[in-house]
Formats: C-alpha cells, sequence, structure tokens
C-alpha cells in the first residue's frame, strides 16, 4: 500500500532539523521520523489521533 507523507508544519523548512511525517491509511493515521522513514512507524485510530491532539493543545 502506497502512503502520501505530509510533513508536520511545525518542522520547519531548513532540512535536516527534526521533522514528524503524518500518513493517512484505510484505517489508521500513522507517523514517522522523516530521517528514517524505513523505521518503524506509529499507528493510531481516527479517534486515538483527535485524542492526542486534544491532549497536545492543552
Amino acid at each position: 500500500m502506497t502512503t502520501t507523507w505530509r510533513k508536520s508544519s511545525h518542522s520547519g523548512t531548513q532540512g535536516g532539523s527534526d521533522c514528524v511525517e503524518v500518513g493517512r491509511l484505510p484505517e489508521t493515521i500513522a507517523f514517522r521520523d522523516s530521517k528514517d522513514p524505513d523505521a518503524p512507524n506509529l499507528h493510531l485510530t481516527p479517534h486515538g489521533f483527535r485524542t492526542l491532539l486534544t491532549n497536545l493543545k492543552r
């Protein structure tokens, strides 16, 4: 399955900086480190993703 990854808007544009990318899969939302795209990544359900964002914004 091919996923289109988007870089976090908080990662900046300098290149080489710490970057988080987000990809949408059929039933989950995935996160990965852009410097190591072949490493394991974190998958959350849409509900889990909303809960994470809510808690991070607090």
